[in-house]
């Protein structure tokens, strides 16, 4: 196992706490690449970091065998590191996939012939985001055997790596539980061993459970807790009026999960409890502030607000606590976020229908446009 490598794209938080993390653990030896020029150079001079999990079972785990590379400034470097990977993986939020794939395209070129595919997956909080970095990579690769050289498998990542303490340097504090999925098909019977992913055949009814539970249930506590001027997550769980609007949010969830996947509902009313359960713990020193960043993305056509809703609505079903969500992340208002920020912009400058349409991408002739509308035009009031 000494002779497996992996390259990771994103040596933040996720990346050292959780992706990184496992696959030291599976004996990988891990290659960091980032563009934080401060970050890497503490990697680079490091030869250690500890992951604290905190919760029921607390634990330490030291990381050793880890080198870092700046994409910015090394890229022929990069180049040799992904050209003798096994697994590259980026966790580096969505939106950044298309900056990263030039440089996995250039690895991607440079293997040698006859070398095993190397194993890409994006590891972000989005549907398919494998798919969205392989659109970007195939655009970025000269050749025509992109096939030949790579897999692309998509994954759904979930663990809780709240904002850190000052001077915490680069250990990290996470949660307990985690959960890593893969996808096998892409794998085609060749699934690398890697110790606490669970490899799934088919991976929309784990993406979705865990986002429109986890994302969803996160948003929507922090939205709540921070109109309420409460600071922790963890508090705001605690606050009788926040965890009913986090729990009726979820109830909504739960019964599209439920119809949709065909997932037991004793089954997904364990999951939301756990979960709850997750967002309460009080070793996790997350804001509502932090939990609460990004709106406009939140409430995005395809992300964990508007998605479900929609389906619900396309199924005749219940959506009220999404809707009071909803109108809870157009109140979402502090100067220290720049989509809250343009959000406020947005409301403020435009008509109640076209800030339906610019922010969530509802077509008027929707099921859901109807309720939507009504909760900007209350928001607007």
């Amino acid at each position: 196992m000494a002779d497996m490598k992996a390259v990771h794209f994103g040596a933040g938080n996720i990346g050292r706490g959780f992706v990184g993390l496992l696959l030291s653990n599976a004996g990988y030896e891990l290659v960091f690449a980032d563009v934080a020029e401060s970050l890497i150079e503490a990697l680079a001079n490091s030869n250690s970091y500890a992951v604290n999990e905190v919760g029921d079972d607390p634990r330490t785990t030291v990381v050793r065998g880890y080198s870092a590379l700046n994409s910015a400034k090394q890229a022929d470097e990069l180049t040799v590191a992904i050209a003798g990977a096994d697994i590259v993986t980026t966790a580096v939020g969505a939106n950044i996939l298309k900056f990263v794939a030039p440089a996995i395209a250039a690895g991607i070129a440079a293997r040698p012939t006859g070398a095993s595919k190397a194993a890409v997956m994006a590891c972000e909080n989005a549907i398919n985001g494998t798919d969205i970095l392989k659109a970007e990579v195939e655009k970025a690769y000269a050749g025509d055997d992109l096939a030949d050289r790579a897999l692309f498998a998509n994954t759904a990542v979930d663990r809780i790596v709240p904002a850190q303490a000052p001077g915490a340097g680069l250990d990290v504090t996470v949660e307990n539980y985690f959960e890593w999925a893969i996808e096998t098909p892409p794998f085609e019977g060749n699934v690398p061993e890697i110790p606490g992913v669970t490899w799934v055949e088919n991976l929309e009814p784990y993406i979705e459970r865990k986002l429109f539970t986890v994302n969803t249930g996160h948003a929507t506590a922090a939205w709540f807790g921070y109109a309420a001027g409460i600071e922790k997550i963890s508090d705001a769980l605690n606050d009788p009026s926040v965890s009913a609007k986090v729990a009726a949010a979820l109830a909504d969830t739960k019964s599209l999960i439920v119809a949709k996947h065909g997932i037991d509902e004793a089954v997904q009313s364990a999951y939301v409890a756990k979960i709850l359960k997750r967002f309460a713990n009080p070793f996790l020193p997350d804001t509502t502030l932090r939990v609460g960043r990004g709106p406009l993305r939140k409430l995005s056509r395809h992300d964990r607000f508007i998605s479900p809703a929609s389906q619900l609505a396309e199924r005749g079903m219940s959506c009220d606590g999404l809707l009071a969500a909803i109108g809870a992340g157009l109140r979402f208002d502090t100067a220290d976020d720049p989509e809250a920020v343009e959000l406020q912009r947005l409301l403020g400058e435009l008509s109640a229908e076209d800030a339906v349409a610019e922010i969530t991408g509802l077509d008027p002739d929707h099921p859901l446009y109807p309720a939507v509308l009504e909760v900007f035009v209350a928001r607007k009031a």
